[in-house]
């Protein structure tokens, strides 16, 4: 049986890294680092400061801070010893020979659970407890998925891994945003005003429709269609 799940788990990993053109490798490529998104991250603080007073602020901070850190440390320090099961692109894996890489990025030599599986997840559902509006959760899901989904088509995790990394830190994420959330005694009403506050304060026409955590989803949007852009224009 679980022979046949990983044969199922490799034949979708060699499908979906099968779409591959020049201006894909390069977005993917640059949408899959960690640097890229500082922007992002930088407007979810920002949407914190708007939304709660220092001390929430503090408390929201270090949850999410210690809910990617457990995910990220537990995922690599823990699972993948245990585990040890091979990244796809690696050289001494069977399967390498039919997966295609980008500019010879292969990843580590353990995949099994990812990390950016556990870490995207992390942040994903840590923010929708703390910042629960639709569009917002809607955005930070898609995102979350996206960034999972170029791990694959580089051909540095299997969706197994991907899945698992995915669990592991949204457990994580919920158990941190309930503690960080206790321990603010947050009053849900009067923070839900605040973020439905215009993104500025005499915003009209349009703009008055932007609300303070479309910052994030702004910011986010922007950021890909930047790296879209570059892409592009990349020799």
């Amino acid at each position: 049986m679980l022979d046949q799940l990983m044969a199922l788990d490799a034949d979708i990993l060699i499908f979906l890294n099968s779409f591959h053109v020049p201006v894909l490798d390069r977005f993917v490529m640059m949408f899959t680092g960690r640097w890229a998104w500082i922007p992002m991250y930088a407007s979810l603080l920002y949407v914190l400061i708007r939304a709660y007073d220092t001390r929430r602020v503090v408390i929201f901070t270090l949850g999410i801070a210690l809910a990617i850190l457990l995910s990220d440390q537990i995922v690599a320090g823990v699972f993948r010893p245990i585990f040890q099961r091979l990244r796809p692109a690696n050289l001494d894996n069977p399967l390498s020979e039919f997966v295609q890489v980008v500019d010879g990025y292969r990843g580590g030599r353990y995949g099994f659970p990812s990390c950016h599986g556990a870490n995207s997840f992390a942040l994903a559902v840590y923010m929708s407890l703390i910042i629960r509006r639709p569009r917002f959760v809607t955005f930070i899901f898609i995102w979350a998925l996206l960034n999972c989904y170029t791990r694959n088509y580089l051909g540095v995790h299997y969706p197994a891994d991907i899945i698992v990394g995915a669990i592991i830190g949204s457990t994580i994420a919920a158990l941190c945003a309930w503690t960080a959330r206790k321990m603010a005694h947050t009053t849900r009403h009067s923070d839900w005003e605040v973020m439905g506050a215009p993104l500025l304060p005499k915003a009209e026409g349009a703009l008055h429709k932007l609300k303070i955590f479309d910052a994030t989803v702004l910011t986010g949007v922007g950021t890909a269609v930047v790296l879209l852009v570059m892409a592009i224009f990349r020799a």
